[in-house]
């Protein structure tokens, strides 16, 4: 029978000692097991209920949105992959645009940012006491809501509306309903929270040291209680970050393979970890329909991704033209230029 002699079980320690009953103890000790505890990753946004409901129900004066923008708006800090394609449309977008100064450059780029995140964007009009335009602003889209009777209201504070005039809504168009616009990457969110929850993981598992886990067997009878005592607490040592620490073990006239280092780490999780990022990645940049060397992807093939600049062309040509054409609404609102849109930089080389 085998005795195990382990840490106190709250330490969650990363190693399992094991002493051959050859080894003459005091008293005889039943075998106690315990698990390794990764701690439970949080998630920025987690489960399936973002996707429940797609109606806008009224609450109060104003329509509530059909999916949270809260929840929304995190999910940008929830993979790198999908906030840089967020990031190379928008900054693609601006590098074409010539602004008037009615409207500055940092408030269409907030306007740009909250129609690619939320699906909707808005621009106000401030005007002077004779009705003329002074500037356009772009109230955060996360707090604007949508009136019964047609109005806005912001509602960045929970106890205090405010009543918005001369807006202009630029949303992405939706199915179900015709008062908010949605983001059309919704398809990718389990592909998106997956690869989060993935890389939670995976720095549970490094933070905790189950990585370096191992077996510890001994059977020399050389070894008495206070030298299995003793190793026992240098080994309890190398919990959190000292787990890399080495462990020094003298032992005269011990057997050759009296204490033995058994590996508890398996090698097929690496393999699963990177085939769980590289296919939820996927999912996220086919959603956004984003070439992955445009977001400075790594190829792991030999042949690559194929031609960046062909790549850049494409993608310009079908994502970013139609975006420039329906921004124009702008001008047609306000019945002024006060965008223009130009070439891709990099499309104007290639020609």
């Amino acid at each position: 029978m085998w005795n195990l002699v382990k840490a106190q079980a709250e330490t969650h320690h990363q190693f399992l000692f094991i002493v051959n009953k050859d080894i003459k103890m005091q008293q005889k000790e039943n075998i106690q097991t315990f698990s390794f505890d990764l701690g439970e990753p949080v998630s920025m946004l987690d489960k399936g209920e973002l996707l429940g409901y797609f109606e806008c129900a009224k609450f109060d004066k104003w329509y509530s949105p059909p999916v949270s923008f809260r929840d929304i708006s995190r999910l940008l800090l929830a993979s790198a992959h999908h906030q840089s394609a967020l990031e190379v449309k928008k900054n693609i977008l601006l590098s074409t645009v010539e602004n008037d100064p009615l409207i500055s450059f940092e408030t269409l780029e907030q306007f740009v940012q909250d129609y690619l995140i939320l699906g909707n964007g808005y621009l106000q009009v401030i005007k002077n006491k004779f009705g003329e335009p002074l500037k356009i602003v772009a109230p955060l889209a996360k707090y604007v809501r949508v009136g019964t009777k047609g109005e806005y209201y912001y509602i960045a504070q929970y106890d205090k509306e405010v009543k918005l005039k001369n807006v202009f809504h630029f949303k992405n168009t939706d199915v179900n309903q015709n008062i908010y616009g949605l983001p059309p990457y919704l398809g990718a969110i389990q592909s998106l929270l997956l690869n989060e929850s993935a890389t939670l993981f995976r720095r549970k598992y490094y933070v905790n040291g189950a990585h370096a886990g191992s077996i510890i067997y001994a059977n020399d009878s050389g070894l008495n209680r206070e030298d299995v005592a003793q190793i026992q607490r240098e080994l309890a040592k190398t919990k959190g970050q000292g787990n890399f620490k080495n462990v020094f073990i003298y032992a005269p006239n011990g057997k050759p393979d009296g204490l033995k280092v058994i590996p508890l780490s398996d090698a097929m999780g690496k393999d699963e970890f990177l085939n769980i990022k590289n296919t939820s990645r996927d999912d996220v940049l086919a959603a956004h329909r984003v070439p992955p060397q445009l977001i400075g992807v790594i190829p792991s093939n030999n042949g690559g991704f194929g031609d960046a600049e062909k790549a850049a062309r494409v993608f310009f040509i079908n994502e970013i033209k139609p975006l420039q054409r329906k921004l124009k609404s702008i001008n047609e609102w306000l019945k002024k230029e006060v965008l223009k849109f130009g070439e891709y930089e990099l499309s104007q080389q290639s020609k």
